[in-house]
């Protein structure tokens, strides 16, 4: 990450709602993994006293947009990332603290020559949720873009 970027934790914490909302707290956010901790909350639990689906949704999906702003934070000027599609599974019962481990999914050398060669890439990013105990509790698969901002391209 550029020495010129803010903090990518504090940024996210100051212009994402839902991170803030949720308290959230950054980790670990660097290009290679960003890992982000959902704390214990009653107000954010389901029926059977874990975290809703919904916030570790929103954890996973906070992940990697971390790990995005994180390994292509200096193609801002020129290209805007967004998420395009995302599937979550849910795979055993998350109770206490659960945190999100994300990891891109192609080399960011690779999509920045896409840009590069003036089209608009996409690439996976896999996200790994897990309670204090270590056990996975849900995987999620997000597809992002960096649309360019030239806006002849789609």
């Amino acid at each position: 990450m550029p020495e010129t970027l803010p903090d990518i934790g504090e940024m996210m914490a100051a212009t994402v709602p839902m991170a803030r909302t949720l308290n959230l707290v950054f980790e670990e956010t660097g290009a290679e993994r960003a890992t982000v901790r959902l704390p214990d909350q009653p107000a954010y639990h389901n029926h059977v006293g874990g975290p809703h689906a919904g916030a570790m949704f929103t954890l996973a999906e906070t992940a990697s947009g971390a790990i995005v702003l994180a390994a292509f934070g200096d193609q801002l000027q020129r290209a805007v990332p967004l998420a395009v599609r995302a599937e979550i599974g849910y795979a055993k019962l998350a109770m206490g603290d659960v945190t999100a481990t994300a990891r891109l999914g192609r080399p960011a050398a690779e999509v920045v020559a896409e840009l590069d060669a003036g089209s608009r890439p996409e690439f996976p990013v896999e996200v790994d949720i897990t309670r204090a105990d270590g056990a996975v509790t849900g995987q999620m698969r997000i597809i992002w873009t960096l649309r360019p901002n030239d806006p002849k391209t789609p």
